[in-house]
């Protein structure tokens, strides 16, 4: 299994950040792969499928870095820089750095990722990194820009529950509940996948984990300095949080109300709502007082938190909503 040792130091500087790059990342690679995991990601997936396409056959060498570069079992390196510890680093800092790597690590990496099988002919040329970055471009302005602000309120969400987890439960519950095959061992020993590796001691570096919307995940390190963890998000990612409001539903409640007790179908805390929402914490409070009022929603205290959740009345009404009453007149 792969392995990370590292100090109590490294573990105690270790942050959650969010990267614009690793998003793209992982939209590429359910691009290629054409996977939807919820129906909010197959919509998705039906409107930017045949332009991704599209652009592979424009570009054959980016399509055949791609097609190298992103296997199950070895990503190639150049293709996922390590973020860098700003809350929300750039896309263009990102997207330069996989511009300017050498041509010679660019092939390296890919051939790593074949297994250390000789590059293809079409492969062995020096402008592999520039392709690559133009593609990765192309999926971020095409296919994540126009989801940006609502997937960062995501992520951003993500974040704030992993961070009271952390609080509450202390870094092996936090770690052993990102994704699959990654835990914690104890003794400084993190677990990052399955591989068979030599350990690898990453104590004194910044250790960083980076949540992404769609559902895959990998490792990513620039010894001796940075290393991360992709993961994808839970919790508060079900898909509901990409559902459209009901009109009738926000015709009865509101608009920002209706959204706040369709978000609750998962646990939530003010903070959450605040994240994933963008209203005010103060917009967030005055909602679900209302809907506590109107006994739409109930709280309970977990830890520090106050998670706030629906009831039965308030699952009846969003399900009434959805899917309308017989009997009613035509436009009611």
């Amino acid at each position: 299994m792969g392995l990370w040792l590292l100090d109590t130091d490294t573990l105690a500087r270790s942050r959650f950040v969010i990267s614009p790059l690793a998003e793209t990342f992982a939209s590429l690679v359910d691009l290629e792969g054409a996977v939807a995991h919820h129906p909010a990601e197959r919509k998705w997936l039906d409107t930017h499928l045949a332009s991704y396409r599209a652009q592979l056959k424009r570009d054959p060498v980016a399509a055949a870095v791609v097609r190298a570069g992103c296997r199950r079992s070895w990503i190639a390196d150049f293709l996922t820089p390590t973020p860098v510890a700003h809350t929300t680093p750039d896309i263009d800092e990102e997207l330069h750095r996989i511009r300017t790597t050498h041509p010679e690590t660019a092939r390296a990496d890919l051939a790593a990722s074949l297994g250390g099988a000789p590059l293809p002919h079409h492969l062995c040329r020096d402008d592999l990194a520039e392709r690559s970055a133009v593609l990765l471009e192309w999926v971020w302005t095409r296919t994540v820009l126009p989801y940006w602000e609502r997937r960062r309120r995501t992520l951003e969400a993500d974040v704030v529950s992993r961070t009271r987890q952390l609080t509450e439960g202390g870094w092996a519950a936090t770690l052993d509940q990102l994704r699959p095959r990654t835990r914690w061992l104890g003794d400084g020993t993190l677990q990052i996948n399955a591989h068979d590796h030599p350990p690898r001691d990453i104590s004194g570096g910044q250790l960083l984990f980076v949540p992404v919307t769609p559902r895959n995940g990998w490792v990513a390190w620039e010894a001796p300095h940075r290393y991360a963890v992709v993961y994808p998000c839970s919790g508060v990612l079900t898909g509901e949080e990409y559902r459209p409001t009901p009109h009738a539903l926000g015709a009865l409640l509101g608009p920002q109300r209706a959204r706040t007790l369709t978000l609750v179908g998962t646990p939530m805390s003010t903070t959450q709502l605040v994240a994933l929402t963008g209203l005010a914490l103060g917009s967030v409070g005055r909602h679900l007082k209302v809907l506590l009022d109107a006994g739409l929603v109930r709280r309970r205290r977990a830890g520090r938190s106050v998670l706030y959740y629906r009831t039965a009345a308030g699952d009846q009404l969003i399900e009434a909503a959805r899917h309308g009453r017989p009997g009613g007149p035509a436009g009611e």
